[in-house]
């Protein structure tokens, strides 16, 4: 059960007919650890029952909305998964299932169950019957796009940085949602790189349905979900039930199962595990940078050149 008194990773409140989950890590870069989805399904959850709410708005504290799954100290083997009530260790966005121990071989279906259930969590803002809209500020990378491309609506600061640099090697974004909200040939044109857009360009590509100055995101949002709640709940959800038929068909499930296996799969070939070598022996940060060097910039966003 979470604790609403005591979330570890998020805060709660409604007011005007919004529930507002807020990431709360800024520290860490609101980074994902093992409470992350548990909290997230049960705030989501908590706002579709709730008579009161009739639009769900996710964001975060500090300098942006999610940098992906705490993974440094698991990449270079200095700590545990966060939430010490869950087992497994999460790897880059992704985990290395429990029986990954010495002398034990990895088991890809304990992987994939692990991970899924990071992937369940995160898919409530889809699932669930009342409209959701992420506001991105800052960076949502990795695994924070597991989270907002989930989302009914996305609205990001033009200057937001937004991608999976870890397809580059150790991932696979296990939402497998790219292809569904770009279409195939801009998402390949992302996870064959692993480069960034800004949030300008994921407006212009259809991920974003805005895009305003980053100092007039908050206004912009806040405008966006009032005239959401202004909606009877009723209209909202069928219109929602009525859109996300259109995802459903495309299946959805299946690319989200098959790139969740992929994921796992992704950490364990010569290049995943070399770059694990990196990390022990030079520190994370530093593989990051071997891992981007033959790119340039590792910030560059997706500009054709």
């Amino acid at each position: 059960m979470v604790d609403f008194d005591n979330l570890k990773t998020m805060t709660y409140e409604v007011a005007d007919r919004v529930a507002r989950i807020t990431f709360n890590r800024p520290e860490k870069g609101n980074s994902i650890v093992a409470d992350t989805p548990l909290e997230l399904a049960a705030c989501v959850e908590r706002a579709d029952l709730d008579p009161n709410v009739h639009v769900i708005l996710v964001s975060g504290r500090g300098e942006g909305f999610c940098a992906g799954f705490d993974l440094s100290a698991y990449a270079d083997g200095t700590g545990a998964a966060g939430g010490s009530e869950h087992q497994g260790t999460v790897l880059d966005g992704h985990t290395q299932a429990v029986n990954h121990l010495p002398n034990q071989p990895w088991d890809p279906m304990i992987d994939y169950q692990m991970m899924s259930r990071f992937v369940r969590g995160f898919s409530s803002l889809m699932h669930c019957d009342k409209p959701t809209v992420v506001k991105i500020h800052g960076y949502c990378v990795a695994g924070g796009t597991d989270i907002a491309l989930h989302a009914d609506q996305v609205i990001a600061a033009s200057d937001a940085k937004i991608g999976y640099p870890p397809m580059r090697v150790w991932g696979v974004p296990a939402g497998g949602l790219w292809a569904h909200r770009l279409g195939d040939q801009r998402a390949k044109r992302l996870l064959f790189t692993g480069d960034c857009i800004t949030g300008a360009q994921a407006a212009e590509w259809g991920l974003a349905v805005e895009a305003p100055e980053p100092e007039e995101l908050d206004e912009r949002t806040e405008r966006l979900v009032a005239r959401i709640a202004a909606m009877p709940v009723n209209q909202l959800i069928m219109a929602k039930l009525a859109c996300n038929t259109s995802l459903l068909q495309q299946g959805i499930a299946t690319s989200r199962m098959v790139s969740t296996v992929f994921d796992g799969i992704a950490r364990h070939t010569p290049e995943g595990h070399a770059f694990v070598a990196d990390a022990v022996e030079h520190g994370f940060r530093q593989a990051v940078r071997h891992r981007d060097d033959p790119f340039g910039d590792a910030g560059r966003v997706a500009s054709g050149v």
